[in-house]
């Protein structure tokens, strides 16, 4: 078997048929099942089509991580003489042996693990019951937002913390705080994004801190005060010598503020051409996980008018489908040319979904009440037009982008939402704001890091036990 360099794939030559796992028209997204086969088959290949022009540019542009996530019938060609058959059906292998072949050093129950994650799908699942109940438990974090910390607040029921994603046919790991904080000896792991990735950042950092004996071992490198001025908030585990940080940017692209004539006041615009500033460099992370979504919804951005600016050119009129689009290739252009993907691993989450009834945010919506889970598929909204927006662009990048599509699993979860517990001491009344959008903590977003920690026990695998 030939040695590679340390080098990832891109994905502009996969095909662009495939489908979602509700059968809605999808584009190329990045989950774990094929990244060791996908490997092992270009290694076992290498020295046959090597002195091929034809097949090398075919190799050279491959991707990681399989694109098909978890669909029915995956027409992925990986090189002119391997061929993935369309009727291994729903992303999974009778035969997988990649792992077996590459990993034959590991210990049983590791590569146990990994068998696991590379033979299904690990977002399409289904929510099951689990008395374990969450990683940390409630009332125990000190660092959470009053906003997400439903118990705080008044939250009485807690069945919505006693339920554990399962994909279909396989096990993931449960999560395991000092083995994450292992793999993040010495490293930086950035969220960016808006206030669901700030929800998935504060579950990975009470996660982690559940983990450590001494908990004085974690501390707040930037005060909560210097968040709010800055957009920028970072902890930091003295004994692992790793910082888990978050960085505001809900459209990803700039906010811009420019003076009207005659002296009127500023107005705000979004610079769809350029990535949102920060003093706060991260570029240079060990891991980025970035997200958008929800903001392209509010009535300024899906108004579209004199709101969205390129150059000097203020918009009168623009789709908001057409400005995100926009913005997401602003960022994916800053991704390719700054972050170096032989260091830097970039994740993207998905859209989270939302459960308001009766009404939006800003009209009478609520979830309070909900108590379990949606179990009937056929309940479930419309895939999000903002996430095929997100892999089509994905899909035309340089740099691999590992895509934690968790839209499913949280459409099931209409019993997650802090509702009328999102802060304490709001006013109960009828005229109260429910929040169901973001998510309880401990609750749903730990899922999400579960399913990031099952991801990166498979990435660090294959990375320590392979040569390059």
């Amino acid at each position: 078997m030939a040695c590679f360099k340390k080098q990832w794939f891109t994905p502009s030559e996969f095909p662009r048929t495939l489908q979602h796992p509700l059968s809605r028209p999808r584009t190329h997204i990045l989950t774990v099942p094929f990244f060791l086969l996908s490997l092992f088959l270009l290694s076992a290949s290498y020295t046959t089509t090597s002195n091929s022009p034809k097949a090398n540019a075919a190799t050279s542009r491959l991707f990681p991580f399989s694109l098909n996530h978890g669909l029915a019938r995956p027409p992925v060609t990986f090189t002119n003489s391997h061929t993935v058959s369309k009727s291994q059906s729903r992303g999974t292998f009778s035969s997988v042996t990649a792992a077996e072949r590459t990993h034959r050093n590991s210990t049983n129950r590791e590569s146990q693990v990994i068998r696991d994650l590379t033979s299904c799908d690990i977002f399409d699942g289904t929510w099951v019951h689990d008395d374990a109940g969450p990683v940390y438990q409630l009332g125990s974090c000190p660092f959470l937002d009053d906003a997400f910390n439903c118990f705080k607040n008044g939250r009485a029921d807690s069945e919505y913390l006693k339920y554990r994603w399962k994909p279909h046919g396989c096990q993931i790991p449960r999560f395991d705080g000092l083995k994450m904080l292992r793999m993040l000896r010495g490293k930086r792991l950035v969220f960016v994004g808006d206030s669901l990735n700030r929800n998935m950042w504060l579950s990975l950092v009470c996660a982690l801190r559940a983990s450590l004996k001494d908990k004085s071992k974690i501390y707040e490198v930037s005060g909560r005060r210097e968040f709010r001025i800055q957009g920028f908030f970072s902890f930091k585990f003295r004994d692992y010598g790793c910082s888990i940080d978050f960085v505001k940017s809900p459209f990803l692209v700039q906010e811009w503020r420019m003076s009207r004539k005659g002296g009127t006041p500023q107005r705000e615009t979004l610079r769809l051409d350029m990535i949102q500033a920060s003093k706060y460099q991260y570029h240079n992370a060990d891991i980025i996980i970035f997200n958008t979504g929800h903001w392209w919804n509010h009535d300024k951005t899906r108004n579209g008018r004199n709101y969205f600016q390129e150059g000097n050119h203020v918009y009168d009129r623009l789709e908001v489908s057409e400005a995100l689009r926009k913005a997401l290739k602003t960022w994916a252009k800053w991704v390719d040319s700054k972050v170096d993907s032989t260091r830097t691993r970039v994740f993207f989450t998905g859209f989270s979904a939302s459960h308001y009834r009766g009404g939006q945010w800003n009209s009478g919506g609520k979830c309070d009440g909900e108590r379990q889970p949606i179990t009937n598929e056929s309940y479930l909204a419309a895939y999000p037009w903002t996430m095929k927006i997100v892999e089509s662009v994905i899909a035309e990048m340089k740099t691999p982008v590992f895509y934690l599509n968790i839209t499913k699993m949280t459409d099931y979860r209409k019993d997650g939402h802090p509702s009328r517990y999102r802060e304490r001491g709001v006013n109960k009344g009828l005229r109260m704001v429910q929040d169901c959008s973001h998510w309880c903590l401990p609750g749903i977003p730990d899922s999400w890091n579960e399913l990031l920690h099952a991801t990166l026990i498979a990435h660090n695998h294959f990375l320590t036990t392979t040569n390059y």
